[in-house]
């Protein structure tokens, strides 16, 4: 039987550090936007060698303990992969060195955003999609003194910048890249800024009527949805909000 092209990877990877360097090297060396299946797949074939584990473990906390923290979506998705295996030393030696997850979060005296970060790295992403609402509510409550429960295009502009982006962040690195608001004003800027284009792409609408879906059950909480799907806002409240987000996203 000839062997495919994952058989052949791993009879020449395994226990082989030369020829695993190069894999880890050429796996970051991409700049990919998402986390693609080849490179998923590559990724998971390097964990199931004990040498490969523990040669990209040691590279993300390398990369991930520098002063400079320039997280990547590839240590996002290895440092979940790590943490669900069944290796106890593996996954000891990354939460002593990473505990607290791939982004080193900035110190607020408005908001700590850990539980957004544990929520993520679980991929608990109804739950964090709850919080992520809550936080910015708050970060207007924060600013206005008055409560929020949901948000008005008027209230955007009191959500600082380094906040948005901290939350964008975290959705992007632990969702393969594909969750995010940034991800979503992509979406929206490359079909014209056409809204109905957008909840097409994103899978908020129905097919068999093209009316929104219903929260919570009719939304996708993994990552086999669609590029965009997550996180939601506002999304039975109209488009000027929204507008005023996407707008205030220049990263």
């Amino acid at each position: 039987m000839t062997m495919n092209f994952f058989e052949k990877f791993m009879k020449k990877t395994k226990g082989n550090k030369e020829y695993i360097e190069q894999e880890i090297k050429a796996i970051f060396s991409k700049s990919d936007h998402i986390v693609s299946n080849d490179t998923e797949k590559r990724l998971d074939n390097i964990l199931e060698d004990k040498v490969g584990k523990e040669m990209i473990l040691s590279n993300i906390i390398k990369r991930n303990t520098k002063v400079v923290n320039n997280p990547d979506i590839t240590d996002g998705l290895i440092y979940q992969k790590i943490l669900k295996s069944q290796d106890n030393t593996c996954v000891q030696r990354l939460l002593f060195s990473l505990p607290n997850g791939i982004i080193k979060l900035k110190k607020s005296e408005k908001i700590n955003y850990q539980p957004l970060q544990n929520l993520l790295i679980k991929q608990n992403f109804q739950e964090a999609d709850k919080l992520t609402q809550t936080y910015l509510c708050k970060l207007v409550e924060i600013e206005t003194k008055n409560s929020k429960n949901w948000l008005y295009f008027t209230d955007i502009q009191f959500i600082p910048k380094t906040d948005l982006f901290q939350i964008d962040l975290l959705w992007k690195i632990y969702s393969k890249g594909k969750f995010g608001f940034s991800v979503q004003k992509e979406i929206w800027v490359k079909y014209n800024e056409q809204w109905d284009k957008l909840w097409e792409k994103i899978n908020w609408l129905k097919i068999e009527n093209g009316i929104m879906k219903r929260y919570p059950q009719e939304f996708t909480w993994t990552t086999d949805a669609p590029k965009g799907h997550l996180p939601l806002f506002n999304q039975l409240r109209g488009t000027q909000t929204l507008f005023y987000l996407f707008n205030s996203i220049d990263w």
